[in-house]
Order: structure tokens, then C-alpha cells, then sequence
């Protein structure tokens, strides 16, 4: 079987390193923490008039002119901090204390004592309207590296309702499902940001896609990885994508030959059959006894693209016995024809005439048999529109082929699925 680069299981990481490489990978910035709005010396305008209780008062002076000395003792700072906390009756002593531990957390890399200091500042209701989002981003960051997720989700949810939108926070909150092991609910969320982007026609992140991909993938989420290889190569086509799409449908679906064969045309016709092996994979799904003109024309490709050896027994061999029996088939196929269109023609004959045209390149002849096997008694109906689909494809018929791929139900639903998309690509609609 195929298997993807992209989607390749891995062992696990701490949360703070994978929250360290999944900013990095979409390419987002490091979100420093920020001065409080209390101790931002360059605001000018005359502040409302605050309430702080005594006690309070009595209880952090002496701490925060400790803390804004030229030597300040962090350890006697953050030994005195309990006190001040419970000394905190009004929302100005909670916001005024929650600043102190935020800007103590960061001169002491104690995110623990930044993250109560920003939880203190939000509960306090005195953070300015227009920090609650990045303030609430913080808090969600930090929640996360502390592997609390429930509370990650909760500051992150927070700051997109307050309009946050820098540094993808959608993102964090998929993420913190994941980070629990709720795969399902973090793709769940994930599809629904990406659904409610496409729908409004704002970009998507391609790392959103890979991300959900290998989730669902490497959890055996098998329905979910199916949409989401669907989703990449609709929104991020190419030999990348495709390759990955093809790969993760042969290695999820438990497919037989039939279906692995319509699935290695599509990996073909996109130009994404990756390796050797694969074009192995083909050939024994084409069967060159049955097949031997698609046989041929895999092998020559396989080996001028490099994936196959010229010189290996086996390639060789097959190619010697396809290429033997191409010359037989060509002979044969008028009589063949013939038959497959006389009005008693078994289903049987029908398809065998349809399914060697399709090989040998011959679509719109393939088509008419394919058409009228649709209305034969024991028809495998999925099976046989896929088929028409791809002759229809081979033509340009692109439309046509997208309304016959629609129709496909059932174990092959996924696959015609995938070739609606590149019948729709290939007719520049999307």
C-alpha cells in the first residue's frame, strides 16, 4: 500500500513544544505578553477614578515598589504575593494585582503566576474593551502549555467572541481537543471553521487541512480523513495533494482491486503515483491477463519517470506478456464490439468491451458500452458509473463526468467523489 509523507504516525510531544511548532508552522508570531494597562507610564489621559480598599493598598505597596526597584528580590516578591491576592477586595485591587503577577511571571519565566495574573485581570472586568481579546489570546496560550484544556478552550473561545483574529486562534482551539486525545470533537470544531470560511469566501489555512488530515488519519478516523483528503486536494491542488488524497483513501478505504485500480487512474491522470511500489500496486490491479494495454502503458511511464527498473525480472517479464497479448486484443476487438452490441449481449461481454477501450485510451467508445451495461440485469451500478465517469473524462466531457460521479452510492462514493473534483479542476471551474 501507499503511504503518505504527510500523514506518517509520529510519537507524541510535550504541549508546550507542540504549541511551539504548530505556531511556527502556520507561520504565526510569538504573542509576547503585554504591559498592563496600570502600569502603562505613556498613557496621557486622565484615568477614572479607581477603588482600592486599604487593606490592599497596605498589602502591595510595599510589594510593587520591590518589584520597580533597581534590584528587585523576586523571591521575596513572589513569597509576599499570596498576601497581597488575599488582601484583594474590589475589581481595581484584582486588576491592579493581576498586572503585578503578570509582568513578576514574565521577569521570572513563571508562566504559571503570568497566567493567574491575566486571569485576575479579565475577572476584574477592568481590562480595556480592546485588550479582552489578546488578553484572553494570552491566557489561552498559556492554559494550553499547562496542558489544562478545558480552560485554553474556554480564554480562547473568549477572544475570538471579542474579535480577536490574529494568530489563527481557531487553531489553538482545535488544538487543545486534540491535546485532551478528543479527536473527534477537534475535527468536528476544525471542519466547522474551515465550512464557515469557504461559505463567507475567506482563505483557508493549508496547515488547517494538513492538520485535520493527519488527525483523522492517524486516529483511523476513516470518514473524517476521507473529507479532509477531499477538502485538500479541492482547495490545494496539486501533486502534493492529490498524492496524499489517493494515498490516505487506498490505505483507509479496505478496497479490492477494482476500486484500488480506479483510484491509481485518478493517482495517473494527476501525475501523483509517488513511488515504485505504487506503480507495482497498478499493475497488479490492471492484471496484464485481463488489462494488458493499460499494463504497457503504466510500465513505459513508471520507467521513464524512474519508479521502475527496465532491467527488474518481473517488469520486464509483464511487459513482454502484456504487450504480446495487446497485439491479440486489438485483433479481436471489432468481434468483440460486435457482440457486446448485439441486442442479447451478455453483461458480461458488455464490459469486457467497455473496460478494454477505457485501457486502451478509447473513451468514447468505452462510453456506449458502459451506457448501455447501466440498463443490464446484475449491473454493479457504482462500479460501472465510475467507469463511465473516467471515459467521459478521457473525453473532456467534464460535465458530464461530474454529473456521473455524483450518482456513485455506496463503498465507491469516496472515490468518484475524488474524480468529481478533478473532472471539475480539469474544467478550470474551480
Amino acid at each position: 500500500m501507499i503511504f503518505s509523507s504527510l500523514v506518517r504516525k509520529t510519537g507524541s510531544s510535550s504541549a508546550f513544544a507542540l504549541a511551539i511548532a504548530l505556531t511556527a508552522g502556520l507561520g504565526v508570531s510569538a504573542v509576547a505578553l503585554e504591559t498592563p494597562a496600570y502600569a502603562a507610564k505613556e498613557k496621557k489621559e486622565k484615568p477614572a477614578k479607581s477603588n482600592y480598599s486599604k487593606g490592599f493598598i497596605t498589602a502591595y505597596k510595599p510589594v510593587a515598589d520591590q518589584f520597580n526597584s533597581a534590584a528587585p528580590d523576586y523571591a521575596a516578591i513572589k513569597a509576599a504575593i499570596p498576601a497581597v491576592v488575599a488582601a484583594t477586595e474590589t475589581e481595581d485591587d484584582r486588576h491592579a494585582v493581576g498586572g503585578l503577577l503578570v509582568n513578576l511571571g514574565q521577569k521570572t519565566n513563571d508562566m504559571a503566576l503570568a497566567r493567574q495574573g491575566l486571569e485576575l485581570m479579565l475577572g476584574s472586568g477592568k481590562v480595556a474593551p480592546e485588550q479582552v481579546g489578546v488578553y484572553n489570546f494570552q491566557a489561552g496560550q498559556l492554559a494550553y502549555q499547562q496542558k489544562d484544556y478545558p480552560a485554553a478552550r474556554r480564554f480562547l473561545q473568549a477572544a475570538i467572541d471579542a474579535g480577536y483574529a490574529d494568530n489563527d486562534p481557531e487553531i489553538f482551539v482545535a488544538e487543545s481537543y486534540f491535546g485532551e486525545n478528543k479527536t473527534a470533537e477537534g475535527l468536528a470544531y476544525l471542519t466547522g471553521v474551515v465550512d464557515a470560511r469557504r461559505a463567507a469566501g475567506k482563505p483557508i489555512n493549508e496547515a488547517w487541512i494538513k492538520r485535520g488530515l493527519a488527525m483523522a488519519y492517524n486516529n483511523s478516523l476513516v470518514s473524517e480523513a476521507q473529507k479532509y483528503a477531499k477538502l485538500y486536494v479541492s482547495e490545494f491542488p496539486g501533486e502534493a495533494s492529490w498524492g496524499d488524497a489517493v494515498a490516505i483513501m487506498l490505505n483507509t478505504g479496505g478496497y479490492q482491486n477494482p476500486e484500488i485500480l480506479d483510484l491509481l487512474r485518478l493517482g495517473r491522470r494527476t501525475s501523483s503515483l509517488r513511488e515504485g511500489r505504487t506503480y507495482l500496486e497498478y499493475l497488479d490491479a490492471a492484471d496484464y491477463r485481463r488489462l494488458p494495454a493499460e499494463v504497457v502503458t503504466v510500465i513505459d511511464e513508471g520507467i521513464a519517470k524512474g519508479k521502475l527498473r527496465k532491467d527488474d525480472a518481473y517488469v520486464a517479464d509483464t511487459r513482454r506478456q502484456a504487450a504480446e497479448r495487446v497485439a491479440v486484443d486489438q485483433k479481436d476487438m471489432p468481434s468483440l464490439m460486435k457482440t457486446a452490441r448485439a441486442s442479447g449481449a451478455t453483461l458480461n461481454s458488455v464490459m469486457a468491451a467497455g473496460d478494454a477501450l477505457l485501457s486502451m485510451g478509447r473513451g468514447a467508445e468505452a462510453e456506449e458500452f458502459y451506457t448501455k451495461a447501466l440498463g443490464q440485469a446484475g449491473v454493479n451500478t457504482p462500479l460501472v458509473l465510475t467507469r463511465l465517469g473516467i471515459a467521459q473524462v478521457d473525453q473532456g466531457k467534464y460535465a458530464e463526468a461530474q454529473a456521473t460521479f455524483n450518482k456513485v452510492e455506496g463503498a465507491r462514493q469516496a472515490i468518484a467523489s475524488l474524480w468529481a473534483v478533478y473532472a471539475a479542476q480539469e474544467a478550470g471551474s474551480m
